[in-house]
């Protein structure tokens, strides 16, 4: 265990070496964790049809701590130099998952369209290839973008999955339109940072493939 706080930098000497940092440690532990989550987050989403307030919000609890997880391990990942290959693959893919499940998951309960569901999936996974496509050239860092992406996405998705219509008919009236706003514009973030990280993911292959050649 580190003797280091949880908020402070690790010096860059007391750091793993690339290449040399564990494959179980905190931060993979937390996308672990995520991952589990996951099917008990659909259970509890679909118990009783989606209509049981109650198990809605057991189903917003699950995906609120496991977006959260989402958030500490990259973070914790590195700043104590915790980064595997391991990470880089799963880290995604329990985003994906998660993300996935829950817009696949109001689709079916009617509540996101699904046309919105198919474009924001269609650009993740289409991501998510083209990730492991280059990998082995390097890594893309996370942008700005594909973080407010990420905060956007995580903001619409649970504001759906809460059952406001039960709990607070009045109050979900009003939200009605900030909701499909908040929708919308992660949509948006969702195609323009995906049409970044194809060029992004296109000159970096291209620099690879220029150094091997001289």
């Amino acid at each position: 265990m580190s003797d280091v706080p949880a908020g402070a930098r690790v010096p860059p000497g007391d750091r793993p070496l690339p290449g040399t940092a564990p494959v179980l440690n905190i931060a993979n532990v937390l996308t672990g964790v995520r991952l589990v989550l996951v099917p008990f987050f659909v259970a509890a989403l679909f118990r009783y049809d989606g209509t049981d307030p109650d198990w809605r919000l057991i189903a917003f609890g699950l995906f609120a701590v496991a977006a959260i997880t989402d958030r500490l391990d990259g973070e914790i990942a590195r700043r104590r130099g915790l980064v595997t290959p391991f990470g880089e693959i799963a880290d995604p893919i329990a985003d994906k998952a998660l993300t996935g499940s829950a817009l696949i998951g109001l689709s079916l309960l009617d509540i996101v369209p699904w046309w919105i569901t198919v474009v924001i999936l269609g650009r993740e996974l289409g991501v998510t290839l083209l990730r492991f496509w280059v990998l082995r050239h390097g890594v893309i860092p996370a942008s700005r973008g594909g973080k407010a992406k990420t905060f956007v996405q995580t903001v619409a998705i649970g504001l759906y999955v809460l059952p406001l219509p039960q709990l607070a008919p009045a109050v979900s009236e009003a939200m009605a339109g900030f909701q499909l706003v908040l929708l919308l514009l992660a949509l948006v973030l969702t195609v323009v940072t995906g049409l970044d990280y194809v060029f992004r993911a296109l000159r970096l292959r291209a620099a690879a493939l220029g150094r091997n050649v001289t």
